[in-house]
């Protein structure tokens, strides 16, 4: 049902943009991957948005990496691997906990300042770690601190060019090669092409996909759509991470409550003001997300409410001084963390599956590379141990520059000037549908049918309405990034409720109420497209 190209195009006739190496998005994975590949040629970032507009920004809780004597890459392997409910690729998790700790050393040198205590770095702790390890910044404001430093060195920079709202329509690929990206340019409203010997896709997740999401609007899962047609292999998208704790406030949109104020002693509590967690594992408030959402959800479902509360009025530290972007949020709504319990609910936050990489982050498809929320790099398996997300963008960022140094040779050989590719579909001009109101509706259904808890009638349902809706939306000529974006959730929407209903069992994230247990003998394996 999804077509290879989105448009009709020819390349001939498009307006062409070149560069030696193209990263695709401006979160910490697209920034950090641009500077370590200065030395080797000229960079192009192109970012949908504005620059510092991506999940990075909104990232509260820290940056998880084993530093100081009483910690370990070690340790830390072990919580990833055990997050993760044995799906996690231990190899990858490896280099993730091993390469970690030199990628934050850069990542402080390049101006990253995090929170000291007594001139030593300060670290917290979050559910499913055995250790402290968390570093953060400005209290809950670590993504934008990150974000900060690395986008005011890439500014700074200047074999690296920067290229605000553009929209990445596909992927441009001859014989299993990729050659660059078509983009939609929204600066003079003109289709483009931005050739390149080697495309980084640094895209993000795909939290738009739900009703509920502390993802950004951006987050729409373009990335992975558009390598999904052009070839590239996909894999793990049934495992959608929900976040437990996002901020329930009828008509503000959800804003996230850290897993660090749990961390910090926070209290989950229902409706009634009874603590529950006891009754569904012995970790209580830190135990794997995955089981805290479900808590979280069956007991909302229990007491027939939206939310349940958080109480954080007894935490160690003062909530205005170690949390104060939450504390400012909260205020506005008329609640204060420090006196009154907050209402919160799970909403969807990460997405665990995405673009199939190797442990250099390239893909099957040959110059095509990927790193951050938009690959399944094998790091977090079924479950994402918190805070390991903005540490996976850069250690497997600063490999693609390390591989690419040692593809040189090849990449220099491919002439970009002589590429020829074009599509020719057949599309009806008048739509029948409204983007915005079909995206919601798509929203909706992938909460209620393909959400926290899952079952075979629902996904079918909800698979059935997804094809329906495919039909309509790939049957017309789109023209305008709300619908690219719309196509783009379609695909991603058929993909992960194909995975959910193909996975018979519960692992992590992906909870079946049809299959229950986790199957090890007949499920142990990925779901690849």
């Amino acid at each position: 049902m999804t077509p290879r190209y989105l448009i009709n195009f020819d390349l001939s006739s498009l307006e062409r943009k070149y560069s030696d190496f193209l990263v695709v998005g401006s979160g910490i994975a697209g920034l950090y991957t641009s500077l370590k590949l200065l030395d080797k040629g000229i960079v192009t970032i192109l970012t949908k948005n504005k620059l510092k507009e991506s999940s990075t920004e909104y990232a509260q809780g820290g940056i998880a990496v084993a530093l100081g004597n009483e910690d370990s890459p070690r340790l830390h392997m072990e919580d990833t691997l055990k997050a993760g409910a044995n799906f996690c690729d231990r190899q990858a998790v490896e280099v993730l906990a091993t390469e970690g700790p030199g990628c934050v050393e850069e990542l402080i040198e390049l101006g990253t300042k995090f929170d000291k205590i007594e001139g030593k770095y300060k670290t917290t702790l979050e559910a499913a770690h055995q250790r402290p390890r968390i570093l953060h910044a400005q209290g809950d404001a670590t993504g934008a601190e990150i974000e900060r430093a690395l986008s005011e060195k890439v500014i700074k920079e200047n074999k690296i060019q920067i290229k605000e709202n553009i929209f990445v329509i596909d992927i441009l690929t001859k014989d299993n090669f990729c050659y660059g990206v078509m983009v939609w340019d929204n600066n003079d409203q003109k289709i483009k092409a931005y050739l390149a010997k080697a495309t980084i896709f640094a895209s993000g997740g795909a939290g738009q996909l739900y009703s509920n999401t502390t993802n950004p609007e951006v987050a729409t899962g373009d990335g992975i759509a558009a390598a999904f047609r052009g070839g590239a292999k996909v894999t793990d998208l049934e495992f959608i991470q929900f976040h437990p704790t996002a901020l329930f406030y009828p008509g503000s949109p959800k804003f996230l409550i850290s897993e660090a104020v749990r961390g910090e002693g926070a209290i989950l509590k229902d409706i009634k003001g009874e603590p529950f967690m006891a009754f569904y594992h012995p970790d209580k408030e830190l135990a794997p997300r995955d089981i805290v959402a479900r808590a979280i959800f069956l007991q909302m479902k229990k007491n027939k409410t939206n939310y349940v509360y958080l109480d954080a009025t007894q935490i160690k530290q003062k909530f205005s001084k170690r949390f104060p972007n939450i504390y400012k949020k909260c205020l506005s709504l008329g609640i204060n963390p420090e006196k009154d319990y907050i209402p919160v609910a799970p909403a969807s936050h990460y997405t665990m599956g995405g673009i199939k990489t190797d442990l250099w982050g390239k893909t099957n498809l040959f110059n095509l590379y990927a790193c951050g929320e938009c690959t399944s790099t094998g790091v977090h398996g079924a479950n994402r141990l918190a805070s390991n997300s903005l540490l996976e963008g850069l250690v497997f960022g600063k490999r693609i520059a390390q591989i690419i140094a040692t593809e040189s040779k090849l990449l220099n050989s491919i002439k970009l000037e002589d590429l020829k590719l074009s599509a020719h579909l057949s599309r009806k001009k008048d739509k029948i549908y409204n983007p915005l109101k079909l995206r919601k509706e798509l929203q909706n259904l992938m909460w209620n049918r393909v959400g926290i808890i899952r079952q075979a009638n629902d996904l079918k349902e909800a698979k059935n309405k997804i094809k329906e809706w495919q039909s309509v939306v790939f049957s017309a000529e789109l023209t305008t990034p709300l619908e690219f974006e719309l196509a783009n959730l379609l695909g991603l929407a058929e993909l992960v409720t194909n995975s959910a209903l193909l996975r018979e069992e519960s692992r992590g994230a992906h909870y079946r109420l049809d299959f229950p247990q986790k199957d090890d003998q007949h499920w142990k394996k990925h779901i690849i497209y």
